[in-house]
């Protein structure tokens, strides 16, 4: 049976700051219901996300500001920072982990700038919403084997989709160039570039 993640709740101490800060990211407003005195559901989903963020009143136990490590994959974590600070958050600067593997908890083992090596999966910054909930921007750019299904490659925006075209050209110029001749099937190659770039499997060369 598949259990796919959709919701994660975020407890916060003012719903409509709350509300102000996610929408002014340019996250989607779903929903902002009030049944009754003292509960209020407000959804947002961050662009390209299948999962949707809930907070409001009465929909969560834990203390204001509690949730931290909620990651959110991007595609050029630079960019993804400059949008941040234009839209009103104030992330860190992009960090690796000195152990090279995901990283520390808190500011634990931070080491300034993207990782050395460019490594998928490495390279962060982080940002917090009013009342503290901590959230972790992660640059992916090629996904680990058996990540994800071949047989159902999909992409969730539009924007999504540019930037795989974008690394899927540069690498068929590195091919034309390896080969010496112009190819003429290049959608086919594109094609099992994305394919093989999103499922973590063999890239065409």
């Amino acid at each position: 049976m598949d259990m796919k993640l959709e919701v994660v709740v975020l407890p916060v101490s003012d719903v409509d700051r709350a509300k102000d800060f996610y929408t002014g990211l340019g996250w989607r407003l779903d929903a902002d219901v009030s049944t009754g005195a003292g509960f209020r559901v407000v959804q947002v989903t961050p662009p390209g996300s299948p999962a949707s963020v809930i907070f409001g009143e009465s929909v969560s136990d834990q203390p204001p500001g509690s949730a931290r490590g909620l990651h959110l994959v991007v595609d050029d974590i630079d960019a993804a920072r400059t949008e941040l600070k234009r839209q009103g958050a104030d992330p860190s600067e992009v960090f690796h982990d000195a152990g090279g593997v995901f990283h520390h908890a808190g500011t634990d083992a931070r080491v300034p700038g993207r990782d050395p090596q460019g490594t998928s999966y490495s390279s962060f910054v982080s940002f917090a919403d009013p009342d503290g909930n901590g959230w972790v921007l992660q640059e992916i750019t090629t996904r680990l084997p058996g990540r994800l299904d071949p047989a159902t490659t999909a992409f969730t925006s539009a924007g999504d989709l540019a930037s795989a075209m974008r690394r899927a050209s540069a690498a068929h110029g590195e091919h034309e160039a390896r080969t010496g001749a112009e190819d003429q099937d290049w959608p086919d190659w594109y094609a099992r570039y994305m394919v093989g770039e999103q499922a973590g499997t063999e890239l065409p060369t």
